[in-house]
């Protein structure tokens, strides 16, 4: 894995520096200048258009008492995405722009996960949700009497101890 790294780190310049030198020769150099900062700042755009949207669907997901890890593998390809289109270069521009199409994080998606040992647990709420009713442990929580001391701890007071404080 470290070798495709490596090679990528190597090559990637190299192939991007090949495409700037033919599509400059083709369109010119300002032309392509102009495209560079074009894609860019759509990069930038679709980052906050398709982000915002995929927080909110994560918000409500996470509301509904559900893990969002799609859409969290999702929100990472966005990000991965527009970065790619923030660096100058056509290869890394074809590549960001091509993970912003959701079928295509889809499938990337259904890659990288059948190749990964993926383990979602999802929890029971710990805590009542009905309400007026504030659940709390007993570390969560403290009382003082009259003004707070600057000497130490505040006096902890369990709700599951009788009224004299002893359990």
């Amino acid at each position: 894995m470290i070798l495709y790294i490596l090679a990528a780190i190597i090559l990637l310049p190299l192939i991007e520096i090949s495409v700037f030198i033919w599509v400059g020769s083709a369109i010119g150099v300002l032309p392509t200048v102009l495209l560079t900062v074009l894609t860019a700042v759509a990069g930038t755009l679709m980052l906050r258009q398709q982000g915002l949207s995929l927080v909110m669907r994560m918000q409500s997901e996470l509301d509904a008492g559900r893990v969002p890890g799609k859409d969290m593998m999702h929100g990472a390809m966005i990000v991965i995405a527009s970065l790619l289109l923030l660096i100058p270069g056509f290869v890394t521009d074809a590549i960001g722009l091509l993970l912003f199409i959701p079928p295509v994080r889809d499938m990337l998606a259904r890659f990288i996960i059948s190749r990964s040992d993926v383990v979602v647990v999802q929890g029971g709420s710990r805590y009542r949700r009905e309400e007026g009713v504030v659940d709390l442990d007993e570390e969560d929580w403290s009382r003082t009497d009259g003004e707070p001391s600057a000497k130490g701890p505040t006096n902890r007071i369990s709700p599951w101890s009788s009224e004299d404080g002893r359990s």
